[in-house]
C-alpha cells in the first residue's frame, strides 16, 4: 500500500510540475506578446488596392511573424485620416508608418515635392535608381530633420489625365476643373495647362466626379481602376505626365526605438513587398488600357502640346532638375 501510494504521489507531482511548466511557458509567451510595442500603419488606399494588399499587408504579415519587439496593425482606407493628416501624424508620432506620396511633405521638406515633378523622370528605371540610391540619401537627411525616415520607394504608376470630355490638345483643357492632390507642384502643373486645379482628398473624388464638382482627375491607371472612376468618367488621356513614386515612411523615433533585429526585419519585409508590388504594377499597367475598354472608356493619345506647356513652366521650381537627370 505504501509503495503504491508513494509511486502515485510521485506521478502526480510529475504531472503537476509539467502542467505548471506549461502554464508558466504560456504565461511567459503571453507576457512577451503583450510587451511588444504596438505600431500603426496608415494609408488612404482602399483595402482592395495592391498598395494595401501587397505593400502594407504583405509587409506587416512578415514583420509580425519575425519581429521580437513590435507588432503592426493596418489602417487603410483613410481610417487614420486623409493624406495631410497622415503626414502630420507620422511626423508627430501619432501614426508610426504611412504609405504616401513624398510631395505631401513639402511644407517641411520642400525638395520632397521635386520627385513628383511632371516629366522629371526619363523612365521607371531612372526613378527607381535615383530614389533607392543617391537621391534617397539626399532626401533622408532632410526627412530625418523632421523626425521621419524613408523606409522604401515604390513605383506608384505613371499618372494619366482622365476627363469627362475628350482632350486631344492643350486648348481642350482650357477652363476645366482638374482634381489634384494637395501639393503645390500639382497645382502649378494644372495651371500650365490653362485649367483650374482643385486640391481634394482621394476619398472624396468619386463623388466629386459623379456630381460634376470637377471635370477630371489625374492618377495612374491602376488607381483609376481600383477606385472605379470608370463608372463616372469615360476618357483616359495618355499624357504620361508623371512617373510617380510613393514611399513608405516611418516616424524616426519609432524606428530608433526598435532593436537592430527588428529594424532589419522591417527593412527586409518592406523591400520584398515593394519588389513584388513593382512587378505586378508594371504588368497591370500594360494591360489596363485594353481592360478599361469593357467599361466604355475611350483611350486618347494627345499631341505634344501639353508636355510642351508643362516643362518650361515647372522646371524653374525644381532646384535639382539638372542633377537628377544625371543619376
Amino acid at each position: 500500500m505504501y509503495k503504491n501510494g508513494g509511486s502515485l504521489m510521485r506521478k502526480l507531482m510529475v504531472v503537476l510540475l509539467v502542467v505548471l511548466g506549461s502554464v508558466s511557458m504560456i504565461y511567459s509567451q503571453a507576457q512577451q506578446e503583450n510587451a511588444k510595442k504596438e505600431l500603426r500603419w496608415g494609408s488612404v488606399h482602399t483595402p482592395e488596392q495592391p498598395v494595401t494588399s501587397i505593400i502594407m499587408k504583405g509587409a506587416i504579415e512578415e514583420i509580425n511573424a519575425k519581429a521580437t519587439g513590435i507588432h503592426i496593425s493596418a489602417f487603410p482606407n483613410s481610417t487614420l485620416g486623409n493624406s495631410s493628416e497622415l503626414v502630420e501624424g507620422v511626423k508627430e508620432g501619432i501614426v508610426d508608418i504611412i504609405t504616401e506620396g513624398p510631395a505631401q511633405f513639402q511644407a517641411w521638406v520642400p525638395k520632397a515635392a521635386q520627385v513628383e515633378a511632371p516629366y522629371l523622370w526619363k523612365d521607371v528605371d531612372h526613378m527607381q535608381r535615383a530614389l533607392n540610391g543617391k537621391y534617397k540619401e539626399v532626401l533622408n537627411k532632410l526627412f530625418e530633420a523632421s523626425d521621419v525616415k524613408i523606409i522604401g520607394t515604390f513605383y506608384y504608376g505613371t499618372r494619366q489625365l482622365t476627363t469627362n470630355k475628350p482632350v486631344y490638345t492643350l486648348k481642350d483643357l482650357s477652363g476645366m476643373k482638374i482634381r489634384v492632390p494637395a501639393a503645390a507642384l500639382y497645382v502649378k502643373m494644372v495651371e500650365s495647362w490653362g485649367a483650374a486645379a482643385t486640391p481634394m482628398a482621394l476619398g472624396e473624388l468619386y463623388l466629386a466626379l459623379q456630381q460634376g464638382v470637377v471635370d477630371g482627375q489625374e492618377n495612374p491607371l491602376p488607381t483609376f481602376n481600383a477606385q472605379k472612376f470608370y463608372e463616372v468618367i469615360k476618357y483616359v488621356i495618355k499624357t504620361n505626365h508623371i512617373i510617380c513614386p510613393n514611399m513608405v515612411f516611418m516616424n524616426l523615433k519609432a524606428w530608433n526605438a526598435m532593436s537592430k533585429h527588428d529594424q532589419e526585419v522591417v527593412q527586409e519585409a518592406v523591400d520584398k513587398a515593394i519588389a513584388k508590388f513593382n512587378t505586378q504594377n508594371l504588368q497591370e499597367e500594360k494591360t489596363l488600357s485594353e481592360t478599361l475598354k469593357q467599361y466604355n472608356v475611350k483611350i486618347i493619345e494627345p499631341d505634344n502640346t501639353i508636355k510642351e506647356a508643362t516643362v518650361p513652366y515647372i522646371k524653374p521650381y525644381i532646384e535639382d532638375w539638372d542633377y537628377i537627370q544625371t543619376l
